[in-house]
Formats: C-alpha cells, structure tokens, sequence
C-alpha cells in the first residue's frame, strides 16, 4: 500500500522546485492503520507557500485513487534552524500586497507609488520593494535616485538601511545600486538572487503594509517572491485597451493558480479616460471603454478603482513626489482604491 500512495504522491509537483513532492523529499512519513491513511509532510522552509495547496491536492488525489480508505495528510514543522541560517528581517511585515500587470506600459509603477502614498496619508506604515529587477522606477517616483542606503550589522547579520521617502515610506529597490544608465544584463538565477537579499536583508521594521511592484508579466521573479514571502493579496493593473486587458489573463490566471493561490483583491482601471485640465467635467475615452472593468466583471473581479489620464499625475511622477502624497482632488481616486485594499485585506485575515 504504501508503494501505492508514494506513486500516487509523485504526481504532485512543488511550483517552486519543478520536482514531485516524492523525489524532492517531502513526504516524511505514510501510515496506514485500520483503513485510515496518514501521510506526512515536512517543507524545507517554515512558511512554505505553497504548504497547504499542495496539502489539498495529496488529500484530493488520494481520496479519488483510494476512495475506501479515509485520508489524513499533515504538515510538519522543520527542525529549528542552524546558528549559521541568516536573519530574516521581514518579519515584522503585516500584509504583503503584490501589484503586478499583463504588460509594461500601464502605469504599474506610478499606481504603487501613488497607492503606498495614500495609505502612508491614511496612517498606515508602509513599505516598498521594487522587485522590477529590469527596470527600476520607484526611486525616480520618490525623487530618490542618488540615494545610496546604508549597512548595518545587527547581531552579525548585515542589514540594508532603506530609503524614506514621502510620507516615511520606507523603499528597496535595486536602482539604489546599479547606475541610472547601466543595462541589467542578469540571467534568472542573478536577478532571483539579488531580489531575496533586498527581501530578507532590508531592515524593514514594523510595517502594516509592504507593497510589491513586480515586473510586467508571470516570471522567475514572481515566482522568487511567492517562495520568500507570503503573498496576502494581489492588485493588477491594466488599461481599458483590449491588448492590456487580454495580457491580464496570465496575470490572473498565474494568481489563482491551485499552486500558488494568492487571494486577487482586485483590478486597477488605470488610463480609465482623459480629462483635460481646463473642462474638469470632460471624459475622453482615448484607450478605449472600461474594457478592464468589463473583464472584471466576467471574471468575478473587484474593481478597486478607475484612474484618469490627468497631467498632474505624470507631472508628480517625474517631480519625485507622487500626487496621492498632497491635497489635490486628483489624489481621492488613489484615495479610494487604497480604502478598498485595506478593506479587502481585512476580508481576509
């Protein structure tokens, strides 16, 4: 029997690895004891994020190939640490939100600025790591871009400093270390490497929200992320132009993944109209009609807010200070969306 159940088990895989929870070493244990099966698990890592979906699929597959038997499967914790493991210094993170898009161009990165500015004008402490390993621009959104953090060593575990910016944001990005005209000539591997010590090295502090601005599309540093830290909620950008919203498919699709099974909090309409700045009351539809909140709409997807093409905006960006951090009544619409997050993320706890 237990030959049985080990064949079954190497049907699943682990998303991270590539290999079958068998060969990879994670079934720790199979009992099988008056028609009750018990299978045990024990992940290499303590926060394993795909711990409890790939528990689902062991108890699914089980079920359906032994349906007389009744199936238990357990996950056990891994031993302690040794001394020598390095310190994790994001664990004092609330919520962790990932906002990602189909493609590049959609205004992810000015809507994570604008998004962390109006939670920080909210109250909440708050964080951002700029995991777009090829093209940093949060420093350029800050007005950051010469800065050079610090190190430090807390009880012999170097730690990196982070920037603050507008509204004691604390920001991580690689464009802190690399020059503002070098190409990222990096393979997967360098790239994923790089981003785990911005994740765990930075010295983060207590925070209510760490907000992620992730590279345009599904990749190695998606799924470098997903493995370091868990993931509370994802946000996607998209235009209302169909080729925009047609890229959201993947996005959505890689989130709602049974191996990753990041809970979507939403879609961000960015680009939603134009508005000119001398007929406040105009709307010009210059990329199309909420053709992002009528794939919501068919896909059961919140939409958290539509954002217009006003020049301010953009003005702010290439200012350094993003327009969600002052007074203006164009900062309400980011305002809005970030009332929603926070609402949604308390949905799930």
């Amino acid at each position: 029997m237990q030959q049985q159940i080990l064949d079954i088990l190497q049907r699943v895989i682990h998303p991270e690895s590539g290999e079958n929870i068998v060969a990879a070493g994670f079934v720790a244990g199979i009992a099988d004891d008056a028609g009750t099966i018990t299978v045990t698990l024990r992940f290499r890592k303590p926060r394993d994020p795909f711990a409890a979906s790939i528990r689902r699929q062991c108890e699914q597959l089980l079920a359906q190939e032994i349906p007389s038997a009744e199936v238990k499967v357990e996950i056990e914790q891994p031993q302690k640490p040794q001394q020598t493991e390095k310190k994790s210094f994001a664990d004092k993170i609330g919520k962790v939100i990932a906002v990602a898009s189909g493609k590049g161009g959609v205004g992810k990165s000015t809507v994570t600025a604008n998004l962390a500015a109006a939670l920080a004008r909210s109250g909440y402490r708050i964080g951002i790591l700029d995991a777009d390993i090829y093209g940093p621009s949060q420093p350029k959104m800050f007005g950051c871009e010469d800065a050079a953090p610090e190190a430090r060593s807390i009880d012999g575990t170097d730690a990196i400093i982070p920037v603050t910016v507008a509204g004691g944001i604390k920001l991580m990005s690689l464009g802190f270390f690399v020059g503002r005209d070098d190409a990222m000539l990096w393979r997967g591997p360098m790239a994923t490497s790089a981003l785990r010590q911005l994740v765990h090295q930075t010295l983060w502090g207590e925070l209510d929200f760490l907000l992620i601005d992730l590279p345009p599309g599904t990749g190695d540093v998606h799924l470098s992320i997903i493995s370091e830290l868990r993931i509370d909620g994802a946000v996607i950008v998209s235009t209302p132009q169909q080729v925009a919203v047609a890229d959201v498919i993947r996005g959505v699709a890689m989130f709602r993944n049974p191996s990753v099974n990041i809970p979507l909090l939403g879609i961000i309409e960015n680009m939603a109209w134009f508005t000119p700045a001398e007929l406040p009351q105009n709307r010009y539809y210059i990329f199309g009609r909420e053709g992002a909140v009528k794939f919501a709409a068919e896909n059961g997807i919140e939409v958290l807010g539509q954002i217009p093409v006003i020049e301010s905006v953009a003005q702010s960006s290439d200012d350094g200070c993003p327009v969600a951090a002052g007074d203006s009544p164009t900062a309400e619409y980011y305002l809005t969306a970030a009332r929603r997050v926070v609402e949604k993320c308390s949905q799930n706890p």
